[in-house]
């Protein structure tokens, strides 16, 4: 155990300045979450330094970031209401987090394993095309939905109307902010202030809200005119005492145990939140530059008991969040303990200096997350996947559409369909047997190593295509595996090949097994 700390600490110099500019995104995602999903505003600041110094350390993944989902603010806002009182959902929340621990004990991280790789790599363009979209109003400073929203239609006005509505009222002080912290970072990824040993250290990110901050005072001092206004800079409660802390403190109510809705609830919540750490999982590891892979089912286990931490505080469900962990590998990341810093970082400047991060304006926010996700959503990404065939292509754009018009989860549920459907096609269409037509006109099927029930459509269309009278023989020598379902269609082709007068002989290929009641 020492030694792998010492492992971990020796990336400091990495996941310190990492960590602190995923603080700097986090905060103000964890409070408009909070708000979109009708929760106390320190609720979503709960969750997400529970999610950094808790998970982290639980989880097996070096560069994921968890905290509070946007794609569960719906969810949330309808439990809520549901249940009634804060209290009991928050109830429902520990009860989900006992939930996703047992589905990690029952080994149900294996789900991740079945999600297509061009579903995913289009979540990630379609989350970086988001973070682009979304910020724009936030960019011009008037934002009027939550920051940290993903859905398309919010408030009356869907993602593009808001882009227009923000273009036509635009606030100078709050652009000119934006514009200036989006060219410190640009700059601040240039190799000559990246790789200098004094300045390079210093992320980007926190220089850019630094001078946001100091802009808008002299803007307040000299122009107030195009000062931003405090609805668009980050709000946090104030807390000046131990007293205070625990008034904005609220905990789970366990008295309503025998209520079916709080199972419903704590349910819905765990099943959606484990599918999304799923995601998130598989998307983060393929950002990851050492391609180093998650362990699932232990990161279910570890987002239970964030949740079940989570929910005795007054906090939100929480899920590995894309958005974060994708700064965090933008960032330069290395460790677990990047996410483990932003967790502290969020703890520490809540309770020490919260007047402070009252006056970063959300337009350099916005450009620091424009960026990421412009690293998310390259050219380069669009035109490496057309050039490798429709079968990729077109689930990927169909996910990045489906994602962008609706939310993440439906978006991810229409993109995984069209995944499935050209697996499902390619599994039909793909010989994973070949013939071989020898001199005396007969044909020799054999069968792959591994032939699966995917196969079963394809099979059965060849073997109802062999010609009459022919003589045929189907060799499973070379498979290791065949499936139940492909043996029943070969044992059964025995009376068409009669029929047809086709001499057939099988080799190697076993009697599909028989069930108690003597049925195939």
């Amino acid at each position: 155990m020492k030694q792998n700390l010492r492992s971990y600490f020796q990336y400091t110099k990495n996941d310190l300045p990492a960590g602190l500019v995923v603080f700097l995104v986090a905060l103000p995602l964890c409070l408009g979450i909070a708000l979109a999903s009708g929760a106390p505003l320190f609720a979503g600041i709960i969750t997400g330094i529970v999610a950094g110094v808790v998970v982290s350390w639980f989880s097996g993944s070096q560069l994921a970031v968890s905290g509070p989902a946007a794609g569960l603010t719906v969810i949330v806002l309808n439990a809520i209401e549901t249940l009634e009182t804060y209290e009991l959902f928050l109830a429902a929340v520990v009860l989900a987090g006992l939930l996703q621990v047992v589905l990690g004990f029952f080994k149900a991280g294996i789900v991740s394993a079945y999600f297509p790789s061009s579903v995913i790599k289009g979540m990630l363009a379609a989350i970086g095309l988001i973070l682009i979209l979304k910020q724009i109003p936030h960019f011009m400073g008037v934002d009027q939905t939550a920051f940290g929203e993903d859905r398309f239609w919010e408030n009356g006005q869907n993602t593009f109307s808001a882009i227009l509505n923000a273009v036509a009222s635009l606030r100078l002080g709050a652009l000119i902010v934006g514009v200036v912290a989006f060219g410190i970072v640009l700059l601040w990824e240039r190799p000559f202030i990246k790789n200098n040993k004094i300045i390079g250290v210093v992320p980007g990110a926190l220089i850019a809200v630094l001078a946001g901050i100091l802009l808008n005072q002299v803007f307040l001092q000299v122009f107030p005119a195009i000062a931003i206004t405090e609805e668009h800079l980050v709000s946090i409660p104030e807390i000046s005492s131990f007293s205070g802390l625990m008034n904005e403190l609220q905990f789970p109510d366990f008295t309503q145990m025998l209520n079916p809705d709080l199972y419903v609830v704590a349910f819905t919540i765990a099943v959606i939140a484990s599918l999304e750490t799923l995601l998130s999982i598989e998307a983060t590891d393929k950002l990851d530059p050492y391609k180093r892979k998650t362990p699932t089912n232990r990161e279910l286990k570890a987002q239970g008991i964030g949740n079940v931490v989570s929910g005795l505080l007054g906090g939100l469900p929480m899920t590995a969040v894309i958005v974060r962990s994708s700064t965090n590998v933008a960032a330069g990341g290395r460790t677990k303990l990047s996410a483990f810093y932003h967790g502290l970082f969020l703890l520490v400047c809540v309770l020490v200096i919260p007047y402070i991060l009252n006056l970063i304006p959300l337009s350099a926010l916005a450009a620091i997350l424009i960026i990421v996700g412009y690293k998310l959503s390259k050219v380069s990404l669009y035109k490496a996947m057309y050039k490798m065939g429709k079968d990729q292509f077109i689930p990927f754009i169909v996910t990045i559409l489906a994602i962008l018009f609706t939310d993440l989860l439906i978006g991810i549920t229409i993109g995984m369909a069209v995944g499935i459907f050209f697996i499902l096609k390619a599994n039909h269409s793909t010989p994973y047997y070949h013939e071989t037509h020898a001199s005396n006109g007969s044909i020799k099927i054999k069968l792959s190593e591994h032939v699966s029930f995917l196969n079963k459509g394809s099979i059965a269309t060849a073997l109802d295509q062999l010609p009459e009278g022919s003589a045929v023989e189907i060799n499973g020598e070379y498979s290791q595996y065949i499936d139940h379902d492909v043996l029943e269609t070969i044992h059964n082709f025995k009376a068409t090949a009669q029929e047809k007068n086709i001499q057939l002989m099988l080799k190697d290929i076993p009697s599909p097994k028989i069930s108690s009641n003597g049925a195939h």
